[in-house]
């Protein structure tokens, strides 16, 4: 099949939604299933040089999160029929609704990602922005979503989550799955890697956060949670990595340093290559207390390595997690990501040791890219209309 992927944007800083796009290419072209990737972005921008396939940039667009432009509606309906099906990948940005315009009443189908952002969670922690998605939704998304040959979500939870965040609210809902690639076999050397940037967290017992830092995440549950077993485990070190607000980061610089652990938490920014495996292979364990993760693309990639997972029952795979014990979970609370830690520092080497060889094979036998392409292609051949 001959596939296009609309994504708002290839910029990583953004999220985990283009290293997701980008994987599942992979894997479907390593199948003989051939694409091609748009997004809005400006095609000056220096995230669509550094990308490392070719990108259709539509943009500029319009600033801010919507990122309206003329010319992505024109594209599609001069180019779209030359694809056996359309995946969008998002909602409440202008791939959907330009699909929809283009697409609907054609004979080219579309399949839309939501992407965990139908979750009820944003209902309730921005209730003026649900607002205004209310007074989009009934001549937008919600015309998207009806109209799509399926919705596709990425897991059990993430279904039954998105019906309650809109009333008026009909799509064709299809479970299939996501994850990652399997990470290079080069553990060693990339740990060596990490270590050469950050030489004093050699020794160390790693705690390591890896995304974007995000008051959704639980960052600051984990710097509290941190602060409440940090005297019980002198040899534990906290690595806070990857992008995000620069407010909210000086905000819990500021919170650390007042609990006395500015020495105990390292902010590298965000990782990437060796540097970001490395940090995976280097750490003892992965947490990740968030209070909304539709899948969690650094949480496989930690279990891939070989490293449990600590996890709010917020990250919608927990219930993998727990079924297949390649981690902890816990409520999204203080108290619940304290328990986390605990749970961890109390655990013997030998329960490590084969919570690692379960996360392994939990990775291998769930969220391996392969297995999503596949399924992917199933999905599509089974409801895409015949040509």
């Amino acid at each position: 099949m001959r596939l296009l992927h609309l994504v708002p944007s290839v910029d990583p800083q953004g999220g985990g939604v283009i290293e997701g796009v980008r994987r599942v290419q992979e894997a479907l072209a390593a199948q003989g299933h051939t694409g091609d990737l748009v997004s809005l972005d400006d095609p000056q921008h220096p995230c669509v040089a550094a990308h490392p396939g070719p990108v259709v940039a539509t943009g500029p667009s319009s600033v801010g999160s919507y990122m309206y432009n003329e010319r992505l509606l024109p594209w599609l309906k001069a180019h779209a029929g030359g694809y056996d099906a359309v995946i969008v990948n998002g909602l409440w940005q202008y791939i959907g609704f330009a699909a929809w315009r283009a697409l609907h009443a054609s004979r080219t189908p579309y399949f839309v990602y939501s992407h965990g952002m139908l979750d009820p969670w944003f209902k309730r922690r921005y209730p003026l922005k649900h607002l205004k998605k209310w007074l989009y939704w009934p001549w937008g998304e919600y015309r998207v979503l009806r109209d799509a040959a399926a919705v596709v979500f990425t897991c059990e939870e993430e279904r039954l989550l998105a019906r309650q965040s809109f009333w008026l609210y009909r799509a064709r809902e299809v479970v299939g799955s996501y994850g990652t690639s399997a990470p290079p076999d080069e553990g060693p050397r990339q740990a060596e890697v990490f270590f050469s940037a950050l030489p004093a967290l050699r020794n160390k017992r790693v705690l390591l956060f890896l995304g974007r830092i995000h008051e959704k995440k639980g960052c600051d549950l984990l710097i509290e949670a941190f602060a409440r077993v940090a005297a019980q485990a002198p040899d534990v070190h906290l690595v806070m990595a990857g992008p995000g607000d620069e407010g909210l980061t000086r905000q819990l610089q500021s919170r650390a340093q007042s609990l006395g652990l500015a020495d105990r938490i390292s902010w590298p920014g965000m990782l990437s290559g060796d540097l970001k495996w490395g940090a995976f292979h280097a750490c003892e364990v992965f947490c990740l207390p968030s209070h909304q993760e539709n899948f969690g693309i650094a949480v496989v990639e930690a279990m891939a390595c070989g490293r449990p997972v600590l996890i709010s029952d917020k990250v919608n795979i927990w219930r993998e997690i727990a079924e297949d014990q390649a981690g902890f979970v816990e409520p999204d609370t203080l108290e619940g990501t304290t328990a986390l830690l605990q749970r961890w520092l109390a655990a013997t080497p030998e329960a490590l040791d084969a919570m690692r060889g379960a996360a392994k094979r939990s990775f291998a036998q769930r969220f391996r890219m392969e297995q999503v392409a596949s399924k992917l292609v199933d999905i599509i051949r089974t409801h895409a209309p015949p040509h």
